[in-house]
């Protein structure tokens, strides 16, 4: 009997165990399956923020203060001194004509595809894609010149022409950019909200960019960004005029970056940079015959220095009409 007894506790404390490991069984189970769910949805969130940075960029979250766009509130805004950069393909109507929608398309990807990164690379972030046109934020001025300068640099280049276009024209951009206090935030309304910068800083670099044209350069950028550089003898720069744009009364003293230019032109206007700013000089204080003379000396060594030949039209002007008392040397630009 004792030893029925004996065995019997026996079976009873095997089963006892049995069902102990058996719960433990599950609960390790349960406990694995809520790691992976947990694990699981830490990889969706990430996976979601990922998503969400290929609209809105994560410096954007930074500057705000935020560490996603789940914190980010429609009206949420800070004040900060940035610089803006706006770059377009110059005479993409006529690109584009020959193109199907679908060309169009695949032409404008590839070419957003060389010049965004370059952006990022740069420490700043792509605010918007506006058709062909890109507006892009940077920290610093420094850093928004060293990328317009790359990414002229890398369009000029032989195998990037032949990656972005399928025609005979080649592809220059124009680029524009302005140093100021910019209000960055989200507009918008509840259901649909976008983050953006707003500020008049950022018109006049718009204006900039379409000042390129009308001076035949690829990359001009204001005072405010020229005084903003902190090493501003890594770049080789020429003042190039004195204007007041469209919709502004107070002028702004607009420079060219020659850092990214083809070499013969760009050599050209480095040796001519000394002859240009004397020239200036006297297109500013009305001696408009010795600065016309100048002019005509560095149009004829560099016959691309459209700007030359703007100063050259400019003086017979006024040779011809008078300058007034209020002569300051300001251009007004009617145009946008």
């Amino acid at each position: 009997m004792v030893v029925l007894a004996g065995f019997s506790i026996y079976r009873h404390r095997v089963k006892t165990l049995n069902e102990e490991l058996k719960r433990r069984k599950m609960q390790l189970e349960l406990e694995r399956k809520a790691t992976e769910a947990e694990r699981s949805a830490k990889e969706h969130v990430i996976q979601l923020s990922e998503a969400y940075s290929r609209f809105v960029p994560h410096i954007f979250f930074n500057f705000l203060g935020k560490e996603s766009i789940l914190d980010v509130n429609l009206g949420d805004q800070v004040e900060k001194e940035l610089t803006v950069l706006f770059a377009d393909i110059r005479d993409f109507t006529s690109l584009s004509e020959n193109l199907t929608p679908k060309e169009t398309f695949d032409f404008i990807n590839s070419y957003l595809g060389q010049m965004g990164p370059i952006v990022y690379q740069s420490e700043g972030f792509v605010d918007k894609y506006i058709g062909d046109a890109i507006m892009a934020v940077f920290p610093t001025a420094q850093q928004a010149v060293h990328a317009a300068i790359q990414m002229n640099t890398i369009l000029l280049s032989e195998q990037s022409q032949k990656r972005i276009r399928n025609h005979q024209m080649p592809v220059r951009i124009g680029i524009g950019i302005n140093t100021g206090n910019l209000m960055l935030g989200t507009v918008g309304q509840k259901n649909r909200m976008d983050g953006t910068v707003i500020s008049d800083a950022v018109n006049l670099a718009a204006r900039l960019e379409s000042l390129t044209s009308y001076y035949g350069v690829d990359i001009l950028f204001s005072e405010e960004t020229y005084l903003g550089l902190t090493d501003p003898d890594l770049y080789q720069v020429r003042l190039l005029d004195n204007v007041t744009v469209k919709g502004k009364k107070k002028p702004v003293r607009v420079f060219e970056a020659l850092d990214g230019l083809p070499e013969p032109v760009r050599l050209l206007k480095v040796q001519s940079a000394p002859a240009v700013e004397e020239a200036l000089n006297h297109y500013r204080f009305g001696e408009l015959a010795p600065a016309k003379k100048i002019f005509r000396d560095c149009l004829r060594k560099c016959p691309e220095d459209r700007a030359s030949a703007i100063y050259i039209q400019r003086c017979d002007h006024y040779l011809q009409v008078g300058i007034g008392d209020d002569w300051d040397g300001v251009h007004n630009m009617e145009f946008k």
